[in-house]
């Protein structure tokens, strides 16, 4: 069922960004409404690639987040930056995903929050409040991100 949902929301967020015509614009705007509606919980908003090695090794590690801290509050987003979508389709059976997938060839959301780098990770409080962020992912880091996570669910109230 979750499956099904996600590739839902991926063919609804391409044939939105195919008609379109201003992408960049639809992305941004699709991101925003994602971030609202996740008000009051924390939320991981990731941006990847299909060609950004490290995003491979991330991708297990947000949807086992996902799994053991959804019930908390937890809310994982992603932006996926490539230019053919087919490259991000073949990454996705590759590499699984149980969370959200917003599609932005133009990489509006990523002149947006600036990005420095692949994968570049945010932390949303639950007042929608940025309040960390990194870049890359490795085994080494693991923990550390995990731990940044815990310490925002653990904050119930922001507002």
């Amino acid at each position: 069922m979750k499956r099904n949902l996600l590739r839902l929301l991926w063919s609804t967020t391409l044939v939105l960004g195919s008609w379109a015509n201003s992408v960049s614009a639809d992305a941004v705007q699709t991101l925003q409404q994602q971030l609202q509606q996740a008000h009051g919980k924390v939320v991981y908003l990731d941006f990847w690639a299909s060609w950004c090695k490290p995003c491979r090794y991330s991708f297990p590690w947000m949807n086992e987040m996902k799994a053991k801290y959804e019930s908390e509050g937890l809310v994982v987003i992603t932006v996926n930056l490539d230019k053919d979508a087919e490259l991000a389709r073949q990454f996705l059976q590759e590499n699984p995903a149980d969370f959200a997938i917003l599609y932005d060839p133009e990489g509006a959301t990523a002149k947006k929050y600036k990005l420095k780098g692949m994968p570049m990770s945010f932390v949303f409080n639950r007042s929608g409040q940025p309040v960390s962020g990194h870049v890359g992912f490795n085994d080494s880091k693991k923990a550390e991100y995990e731990a940044e996570l815990v310490k925002w669910l653990a904050v119930k109230n922001t507002d």
